[in-house]
Parts: structure tokens; sequence; C-alpha cells
């Protein structure tokens, strides 16, 4: 006669949790062969001058923008590598070992070039462009900054990276003549064209239909546009 062994609730749960042991160490295994696999292409990838890595290479090689048919030693900064001295003299001038990273420039590729010993960031703000920003009030009291993005121009080598951010001073305009402005507010002020030009609409509505405050209004907005305290709305400088 057959004996049926009862499953009780507590064999299923160790048979559950057998199997989800079993399934984790084959994800598991299955993973690192996987990363294995993955290593040991990019190894080879790397290493192999005919590998399927080479075209991004030379794509990436190419967004240099670098000039063609150029004498190596006039190449930017951004087209040579150079081995930077870090502990040099601020300010003062070095000579650094460069070497093009073109292939069709002319003349030897390892070359000499002279260079002010300082960090991207330090140069004068005529050696690099910045991403500039109209995010900001360039009215504010006191005076607003933003962070942007800044690079080297090309023509120059310095130490560290190319781009970099700085804080600039909130300084840019929308167009708004400060004589225009003033003239309006001059002749045309009890009428509130002075507000409606800079933008201040909701006042210039205000100071048209009360005749420029009575003639009060139309006296304090001529002072404040004479001193530049009052400016467009939109927070800009005039120009």
């Amino acid at each position: 006669m057959a004996v049926v062994r009862r499953i009780s609730i507590a064999d299923v749960f160790k048979l559950a949790i057998l199997l989800t042991i079993l399934t984790l160490n084959t994800n598991m295994q299955k993973l690192d062969e996987t990363v294995e696999r993955t290593e040991t292409i990019s190894t080879e990838a790397v290493s192999s001058p005919n590998s399927i890595m080479n075209p991004v290479k030379t794509k990436l090689d190419t967004r240099l923008d670098c000039p063609s048919n150029l004498e190596c030693n006039k190449l930017g900064g951004s087209c040579v590598r150079c081995d930077f001295n870090k502990s040099c003299e601020y300010g003062s001038e070095v000579i650094v070992n460069c070497t093009s990273l073109v292939d069709d420039c002319l003349g030897d590729k390892k070359f000499e070039r002279h260079m002010i010993c300082q960090y991207c960031y330090q140069m004068d703000p005529s050696n690099y462009t910045c991403k500039l920003s109209a995010n900001c009030n360039s009215v504010a009291s006191p005076r607003s900054y933003y962070k942007s993005n800044c690079t080297a121009k090309s023509e120059l080598l310095c130490l560290g990276n190319r781009v970099f951010q700085k804080n600039l001073p909130c300084n840019w305009t929308g167009g708004y003549k400060w004589s225009t402005a003033l003239l309006l507010s001059i002749t045309l002020g009890g009428f509130g064209a002075d507000r409606f030009y800079l933008g201040h609409w909701q006042e210039a509505i205000g100071k048209l239909f009360s005749f420029g405050g009575l003639g009060v209004w139309t006296l304090v907005d001529v002072v404040l546009i004479w001193l530049h305290y009052l400016g467009p709305a939109d927070g800009s400088l005039y120009i």
C-alpha cells in the first residue's frame, strides 16, 4: 500500500527559496560571462589597429576644430598635446614640448611652444569666450552673477581644462536705449510713453490715466531714468 506524504506549507516555502537561490546563481553566472566578454572585446578593440572601435576614434579626432595643411607648430591648443610643468612659477613665460594631434600638418609634429604659466581659468577675460545668458537681472542690487561655461581660445596654451566655469556679472542688454527712454520721459512722460517703451505696462497705464500723476510722477520718472535707476522691465541694461 502506497503512502502519500502530505506537503506542508513549510515544505513549499523551502522549495520556493531553493528555486530562487538556483535562479539567482544562474543569472549571476550569465552576468559574469557577459561582463568578461565585454571587457575582452573592449581590450581587443583598443589594442587592435583594425578593430571596429577605430572608426569611432577617427570620428572623435575629426571633431577637433583643427585646420589642415598648416604648420604643426602653429596649431591651436586643442590640436596639440603638450607636456606641461604644473610646478612652474605663475605668470612666468615657459617653454613646453608639444606634439601635434593632426596627421596632415606641415613640418615636424614634435616642437616647442612658449606659454605663460597659468591655468586656463586664470587668463585674462579677453583670452577666453563664455556662453552668455540673459536669464538674470542686470539691474539687481546687489549685482547678480551667473555661472557660465567658458572655453580658452584655441591659439593659446594654458594649464588644466580648456573648458571651465566662471561666475560672470549679469550685464546683458535687450536693445533699449537710455537716450530714447530719457527723451520719451521728458517729452511724452505725462502719457506714460517712457514706461510703455521700457515694458512697464501696468505703471504706464496708470501714468496715462492720471496724466503723469498730475506732473509729479512724470518728474520723478525723469530723475529715475536720468540716474539709470529705472531700467527696462526685462532686467537688461541700457545701450
